[in-house]
């Protein structure tokens, strides 16, 4: 399966992709290429440091989201990818990306949806007070992080945290679930019924999920 992985930061989640697969983790998950609205992101430079094939779609030179999608699937369609994978992807996918890859992208999240979706989702949490943080990587619908939750991860938030020691933690856990994640799709091992996702030969959780 190629996976096409769209990013806009770090890339962070996109290195233990890129670790996992060097290891041979991912099973038949190959990262075919890796895309981003941020010319000069740090994503895209351990995409090339990797030896892979990037493409960048500044969204700044588009003034309606349908040619920014359009110009998207271009770069994803051009190493035949079969799932996207969003990796700290910063932007909303319009209709017609969701319709060229249907039920075939993802995105991590840093929260326990559908509690703090959107954006600064680890600060929401934290001024929120919650005891129990965590991550969840979902299908991507027109909504914003209102897609089918496929596994999550939890995190428990010390007395003694901050705002940047819990999100340490909780980006630790993406790291582990987003590649195993991953690899359940490449395995077809991932079944949506109506809104609720099973991952056949394991529970939807992040500790079953780290095994794999």
């Amino acid at each position: 399966m190629n996976v096409g992985v769209l990013v806009s930061g770090s890339g962070t989640n996109l290195q233990a992709l890129l670790d996992r697969a060097r290891r041979g983790d991912l099973g038949p998950a190959r990262i075919a290429v890796v895309g981003s609205n941020v010319p000069d992101c740090a994503a895209l430079a351990r995409a090339r440091a990797a030896g892979l094939p990037t493409f960048v779609v500044d969204h700044r030179d588009y003034s309606a989201r349908a040619g920014f999608d359009r110009a998207l699937m271009t770069g994803l369609r051009a190493q035949q990818v079969d799932l996207v994978v969003l990796a700290g992807f910063m932007r909303v996918l319009g209709e017609e990306m969701l319709g060229a890859f249907p039920g075939r992208i993802v995105n991590i999240h840093p929260a326990l949806l559908p509690a703090f979706a959107g954006v600064r989702a680890q600060r929401l949490a934290y001024d929120a007070g919650v005891k129990i943080s965590g991550c969840t990587v979902h299908f991507v619908d027109s909504g914003v992080d209102t897609g089918p939750i496929i596994a999550q991860a939890a995190v428990l938030v010390h007395e003694d945290d901050d705002e940047e020691s819990l999100r340490a933690r909780i980006l630790a856990e993406e790291h582990r679930l987003l590649p195993a994640v991953v690899r359940a799709i490449a395995e077809r091992r991932v079944v949506i019924e109506d809104r609720r996702v099973r991952i056949l030969g394991g529970g939807p959780s992040g500790e079953n999920l780290r095994s794999l």
